[in-house]
Parts: C-alpha cells; structure tokens; sequence
C-alpha cells in the first residue's frame, strides 16, 4: 500500500481510500517503520494528544500530554530510534486495531482535497516485564489528497481513559 489515494475534486476520496491509508499508517507504526511513517505526513503537520479532561480545547489553552509541531515530531522519531531512548529501548510492541472510520467533512482549495477524519482505535502495548496495556480512544485527523495521495496534516489521538496513572508512560506514538 502507497499511501496513495485518487487525487481529483472534492469528493474523490472516498472512505475505502480512507481506511486503506489509516491501516497502512497502523502498519507503519506497529513495525516501528517510523521514518516511512513520516514520509505519511506534511511539512505542516501537528500531532496532539490532548488532555482527557478537556479533549477538546487547544494547545494553547490547555494542557497537553504531547502537542508537536512537524519539527518536534521528526525530534520524536530520533529519540524514539536511539538506543539511549531507555522508556523505548527495546522498543514497544504495539497492535493497533482500527474501526469506524468516519469522513466528518471535506473542502477543496487550491487544488487540493482537506478531509476530517475520524477513527476509533485500540492499541495494545506490550513492554518486557510489564502486563499488555491498551489505549483506547478516537483519532480525529486532517488529511489532504494531493497529487502524492493522502497525507497527514493533522493528527489528534483522544483517549478514553479518565486515570492515565495506571496505563504507564505514553512514550511511543499512540
């Protein structure tokens, strides 16, 4: 799978492009494929994990448990890569199971399609001496359909938990 998706006017991409691209993205990040993952996103792209107590607010408004620009996110990569990286070395296991895959709206501009996209999702970590844990929660994106396919301008990982205490450091990309 390329990542690609039917370029064109709004409304091209339909919710099987969707889907295929969000489970080639899960692919990636389960294999620890994490610069191919990067080749995922735009040169403008933010990742965010709010807060659960107020999932909707904004960076600058709230707090995040981790609110990257692209430049924090290729910084993540690295460290995540390095064998220094002791909360990540050996790296995680994750399973990530995808589902309900919604398209909430679409634009067009300048040529290129904007889509909001959201997703449920479970993840399913397994660290050495340590029981499996599992993230659950939604994924709300902004995609945009160019002429390379789809890629990630936005992407927001809201977990459902209400105690994240007990579901250990969150050091990986959810």
């Amino acid at each position: 799978m390329s990542g690609k998706a039917p370029s064109g006017p709004a409304g091209a991409t339909n919710r099987a492009d969707v889907e295929d691209f969000l489970f080639h993205e899960a692919a990636l990040l389960d294999a620890w494929q994490l610069d191919d993952w990067l080749a995922l996103l735009c040169d403008d792209c933010s990742y965010r994990v709010p807060s659960n107590d107020a999932p909707d607010a904004q960076p600058q408004q709230a707090l995040f448990m981790i609110a990257d620009d692209i430049h924090r996110i290729r910084e993540r990569v690295v460290r995540l890569k390095d064998r220094n990286a002791h909360a990540e070395f050996p790296h995680s296991r994750t399973r990530r199971l995808i589902s309900n895959v919604r398209i909430a709206g679409r634009s067009l501009g300048d040529g290129v399609e904007s889509l909001r996209v959201h997703a449920n999702f479970i993840v399913y970590r397994h660290r050495r001496d340590a029981d499996v844990r599992c993230y659950v929660g939604c994924y709300r994106y902004l995609l945009r359909a160019g002429a390379e396919g789809l890629r990630i301008a936005e992407r927001e990982a809201v977990l459902d938990a209400m105690e994240l205490g007990a579901m250990g450091l969150v050091s990986f990309i959810l």
